[in-house]
């Protein structure tokens, strides 16, 4: 396992892949483009859907209230009236402004509530560096050029995704069982699943029944289902990979 990255180093990895994802719509020549990692959306509703995001956490943070969300009428211009793509880089200027206002420590309101991630500013941070990551690969899948994410995003993500998406489920509805994560940079993450929930577990236990190893931007990725298992290497039990992947499957 690695340190969760600074704040500073969380807003400039969703400033870099916000402007990645930007510049793949304005490369596409169109905004009719499908996304084959988002079936249901165009390249123009991918981009409104990860710019109303990122108004909605500006809200989020800057209210710094634990206790609820902002309502839907108090996000500022959640729909673009003009240019698209400056209309998605006015989104994330406003949600880095909140953010850097708010620093790493202000407590505010999460969809995630108690689970292995704090409800604060840089937790929240921390999460829209995977939202922009992940839809800038898809962005950039839709117009046949997609990349790696980043080394410091995507070896993060791994422990994001456990401690967020995975953290916020609940009990795991199968029988006991450890997994781990180990990317080819050297990082790795020992998952426990239980009736207790599923978190990550760094210090011992029994021996994982499956380890999944690529680099840690493809297994970041196929978290997200934006790629197939077959891409991925699994060693051991791969149908409680599976279940996990069908189980914590998430936009």
């Amino acid at each position: 396992m690695t340190p969760t990255p600074s704040l500073s180093e969380l807003l400039s990895l969703i400033d870099e892949r916000s402007a990645a994802l930007r510049a793949a719509v304005d490369a596409a020549g169109a905004l009719d483009v499908p996304v084959p990692g988002c079936p249901d959306w165009s390249l123009r509703e991918l981009t409104i859907h990860l710019g109303e995001v990122q108004r909605f956490w500006s809200v989020v943070v800057a209210d710094a209230d634990p206790d609820g969300a902002p309502s839907h009428d108090r996000i500022p211009d959640p729909e673009p009236l003009g240019d698209l793509l400056t209309w998605s880089a006015e989104s994330t200027r406003l949600l880095l402004d909140a953010l850097t206002q708010a620093g790493p420590d202000r407590p505010c309101w999460t969809w995630w509530g108690p689970s292995g991630a704090p409800m604060t500013a840089a937790a929240v941070a921390r999460h829209q560096v995977q939202e922009a990551a992940v839809h800038a690969f898809d962005a950039q899948e839709a117009i046949g050029k997609p990349e790696p994410l980043p080394s410091a995003a995507a070896i993060d993500g791994v422990a994001e995704f456990v401690q967020v998406g995975l953290g916020s489920e609940g009990a795991w509805p199968h029988d006991p069982a450890r997994i781990a994560f180990a990317a080819a940079e050297g990082s790795s993450w020992p998952v426990e699943l239980s009736a207790e929930g599923v978190r990550l577990d760094p210090t011992g236990g029994a021996a994982p029944l499956a380890t999944v190893r690529a680099p840690a931007s493809d297994l970041v990725l196929a978290l997200y289902r934006r790629i197939p298992l077959d891409r991925v290497q699994v060693d051991g039990d791969r149908a409680v990979v599976e279940r996990l992947l069908a189980w914590g499957d998430t936009e």
